[in-house]
């Protein structure tokens, strides 16, 4: 009995020392990894549908990466090129002291009431507030440039980060049903608890990607339409960008209608920034936090409102892919905690 005590205790420690040593060694690569694993699952069916065709695992994963490529990479890059563009210009005309169309839209009835209310209640003069407003657009606009450049701008470790999803996704497409076969032996549970635990963690992934596509495309046919309403440029394309920018983590579309109500109150255009200030704040962002947890929480039974605190915090904790991996990591202790209650329930049925 001591032996096999000392045996098992050594081997959990070697285990546990060695396992440490695995996720120091993996620690770099977990995002790209973690990215591949999610990507190759939601584009599995598009890969067995090439397999039946080409019936070669190799030709079929190649292609659908440069599918998963094509997808990610045009609209961001698209997107990100637009939107410094924009913020450039915006925060340009702020320091260039071009402020006339400012102090214009200041003196509009409906904002002159509000300017007037304001400086009474904190007592300042209307030329501090001025100032206080200038500033603010134009740091606003030098953070989010600061923000969306700095997630650019180290070009070779994005560049890596690529590279290494890419080789991840190609192999996990390619031999992902051997892998998973594998991790199913190595797993202390039955056969229907594996299975239960599986389509858990495939639900929560694939519902949190779709729930994501949808939230995205909603966004964007509020976005594009405010957007036609309020005759701003080119609706569509700006709708489009709002599709895609809901995915950068805590900014989401207010990356687009932000600037643009900016835009609109410099040039003058007071009721109709408010207008979409308050559906840019009511209608197309309230939507990210309303719609993804329900859409979430209803493939997934679990509560909305667990749902939505594990997808902040997970954005806190792991960044873009924490929109995937905070639902996952919670659904995952659930889904362990409810297999260790049923072990314990037959056990004490077993004995009584």
């Amino acid at each position: 009995m001591a032996v096999n005590r000392f045996y098992f205790i050594t081997l959990t420690f070697f285990v546990g020392v060695l396992g440490y040593l695995s996720y120091l060694i993996l620690k770099p690569f977990l995002s790209p990894i973690a990215w591949a694993i999610v990507l190759s699952l939601v584009f599995y069916p598009v890969y067995a549908f090439l397999l039946r065709y080409i019936k070669l695992p190799a030709v079929a994963s190649f292609i659908t990466l440069g599918i998963i490529l094509i997808i990610i990479l045009g609209p961001f890059s698209y997107l990100s090129v637009l939107l410094v563009k924009e913020l450039k210009h915006i925060s340009d005309y702020m320091e260039g002291g071009r402020f006339e169309t400012l102090q214009s839209a200041l003196g509009h009835p409906v904002m002159k009431a509000m300017v007037d209310r304001i400086t009474s209640l904190f007592n300042i003069t209307e030329a501090e507030m001025d100032k206080a407003i200038i500033d603010g657009i134009s740091n606003l606009g030098k953070d989010l440039i600061g923000r969306i450049t700095k997630g650019m701008g180290d070009v070779v470790t994005v560049a890596l980060n690529f590279i290494f999803m890419a080789f991840a996704i190609f192999f996990l497409l390619k031999d992902g049903t051997e892998f998973l076969k594998k991790i199913r032996d190595y797993m202390p549970f039955s056969e229907e608890q594996k299975d239960r635990l599986a389509t858990q963690i495939r639900d929560i992934i694939i519902s949190t990607v779709y729930g994501g596509v949808v939230v995205a495309i909603v966004q964007g046919l509020i976005a594009g339409l405010t957007f036609y309403i309020l005759e701003i440029p080119s609706p569509v394309v700006w709708g489009m960008a709002t599709s895609i920018a809901s995915f950068i983590p805590l900014i989401g579309a207010f990356a687009i209608w932000g600037p643009a109500t900016v835009y609109l109150f410099l040039h003058g255009a007071v009721l109709k920034g408010i207008a979409l200030a308050i559906i840019g704040v009511f209608g197309i962002s309230l939507i990210d936090n309303v719609l993804k947890p329900i859409i979430i929480g209803g493939r997934t039974k679990m509560p909305i409102l667990a749902i939505f605190f594990s997808v902040l915090g997970g954005i806190k904790l792991f960044g873009l892919i924490g929109l995937v991996m905070g639902p996952l990591v919670l659904a995952i202790f659930v889904s362990v905690v409810e297999i260790f209650r049923n072990i314990e329930t037959n056990e004490n049925r077993g004995i009584s």
